[in-house]
């Protein structure tokens, strides 16, 4: 049939054709069978028209199986032998067959590539030693700077931290007449400044949204953070250190301690049964005048901090049924905007603290009307309240955001750090800007409420970038202004545990 073929087309162009296909040359076999042959018609094997191109290419091979040449050393593959026959001539193609790589090859290629892999794990191990070994170094090298191994280095320090309360203090005793209704008193000043037209009244200032959205920012820097978190951590090892530190803690005797105002009979009511008494020195005065029993007197504190003329926080007592009008005088007096509740309202039908708050809609205690806005469940441990308070008499108003911590029982301690952590920084985000004070209360309002403001005025202290932290001597500090201010060694050491909590996300949140 191919015979045929040829023939049919050198009829059709006789021209441009040779007369007939030379048989094949000696050695080829015969063209038998159409599976032992295969054909293409073209110039340069492009399959070519054959009337379009005067050379007609027949291809052919052995119909008995070739042996492979011998593999090619570049490419690593064996070839088989293509005849290519054109008007009587034979030329041979090299056509690939089989590929076959060599193992030679291929073993100078996996051990080439486990070299390269071997040499960057070997580079990336050894970056990793060099620094893991600087960190090691500046580690110990902080750890050198904040820790106290002799006693009369922790002596000497703890001597100039209290030298530095008792400056404090006696600033504060020299303004003593800050909270005497008859000087001019910030909480009075506060006050009076309701009924001045052209002054802006706190109650004004806070009428909008309780809520900050300003970020936080830490004056802290690394070698300051490692140093307190090496202290702090050395503290809580070292059973014996804090042993001893509790025990000069609780024979620590305030001065002046008098609380005869608090023992008088008038006043005897308005405490709690086995509750703590105020100092005479430092207790927060109503306005008589707006009161309804005519009195000034109430269970809470004034604590300072680093400013003796303004309170930083008021540590009170949960309010009685009796006291509860007196309370909200104290929140709208002082300007307050924030109130941490940190005791649940009783505990084993015990009653710690009256609800001093409408369940909705609002009351009306005394000249104070509270309403409910708003009551938000934050977690299993916490939830956040909003009220709206209104001074009847002056009709002005003012919004009170209420943080309450439902899982801290008394003379106990919270299960984590970490829940009065996260707590204590949603209370910071609402009231941060305000230069009032917090009022933080739990029943008796000096051990739970000592406990989160010990914890919350360090931590304050080291974001704001103070080089000398000592939590004895700064509880030391809030006993001068409240006695009984954390009431076991379990909420002094929690205090402890929270401070390195804190102090150790603060310098993980640190640029390295």
């Amino acid at each position: 049939s191919l015979t045929r073929h040829l023939e049919t087309i050198r009829r059709q162009s006789p021209s441009s054709l040779a007369p007939a296909v030379s048989p094949p040359p000696e050695g080829l076999t015969s063209l038998t069978t159409p599976s032992t042959v295969e054909r293409s018609w073209g110039s340069d094997l492009l399959g070519t028209p054959p009337w379009l191109s005067p050379s007609p290419i027949l291809l052919t091979w052995r119909s008995e199986p070739i042996p492979p040449s011998r593999p090619n050393p570049r490419l690593g593959v064996s070839l088989s032998t293509l005849f290519l026959f054109q008007r009587g001539k034979l030329n041979h193609i090299p056509v690939v067959r089989q590929s076959q790589v060599e193992p030679g090859n291929f073993l100078i290629l996996v051990v080439v590539s486990m070299v390269f892999i071997v040499m960057v794990l070997g580079m990336s191990g050894a970056l990793y030693c060099l620094r893991h070994r600087s960190h090691h170094k500046l580690k110990e090298k902080l750890a050198g700077l904040g820790s106290y191994t002799g006693h009369d280095a922790t002596t000497a320090y703890q001597d100039l931290c209290r030298q530095r309360m008792a400056v404090q203090t006696s600033e504060r005793g020299d303004r003593s007449e800050v909270f005497h209704p008859s000087h001019t008193s910030r909480i009075n000043s506060v006050s009076s400044q309701f009924s001045d037209g052209p002054m802006m009244s706190p109650s004004t200032r806070s009428s909008t949204s309780s809520w900050s959205e300003e970020p936080s920012q830490t004056n802290m820097d690394i070698s300051t953070g490692h140093m307190i978190l090496s202290y702090m951590e050395d503290h809580l090892q070292n059973k014996d250190r804090l042993d001893k530190e509790w025990e000069a803690l609780c024979s620590y005797q305030a001065e002046p301690a008098a609380c005869a105002v608090g023992q008088e009979e008038q006043n005897v009511r308005r405490n709690r049964p086995h509750g703590v008494l105020v100092y005479d020195h430092s207790r927060v005065i109503l306005k008589p005048e707006n009161n309804q029993s005519r009195s000034d007197y109430i269970n809470a504190s004034p604590i300072m901090d680093h400013d003796p003329r303004n309170p930083a926080y008021i540590s009170a007592q949960g309010p009685l049924p009796s006291t509860v009008a007196d309370f909200w005088q104290m929140v709208w007096e002082s300007g307050c905007v924030v109130i941490v509740m940190l005791t649940p309202l009783a505990e084993n039908g015990i009653k710690q603290c009256h609800q001093y708050w409408p369940d909705e809609g609002s009351d009306l205690y005394h000249i104070y009307e509270v309403n409910l806005v708003s009551e938000h469940i934050w977690c299993d441990d916490f939830l956040v309240r909003s009220f709206y308070l209104k001074n009847v008499q002056t009709n002005e108003t003012r919004t009170v955001t209420q943080f309450h911590f439902l899982s801290w029982m008394d003379q106990n301690v919270p299960e984590s750090a970490r829940t009065l952590l996260d707590f204590r920084r949603k209370v910071n985000k609402c009231y941060r800007g305000r230069s009032c004070p917090i009022i933080v209360h739990c029943s008796d309002g000096a051990g739970r409420s000592g406990t989160y403001i010990l914890i919350d005025m360090v931590l304050n202290k080291m974001v704001k970038g103070a080089k000398e932290i000592d939590i004895a001597a700064t509880l030391e500090h809030l006993r001068d202004q409240r006695s009984g201010m954390v009431q076991t060694k379990e909420q002094f050491e929690f205090a402890l545990t929270a401070v390195a909590e804190e102090v150790n996300a603060i310098l993980k949140a640190l640029p390295q």
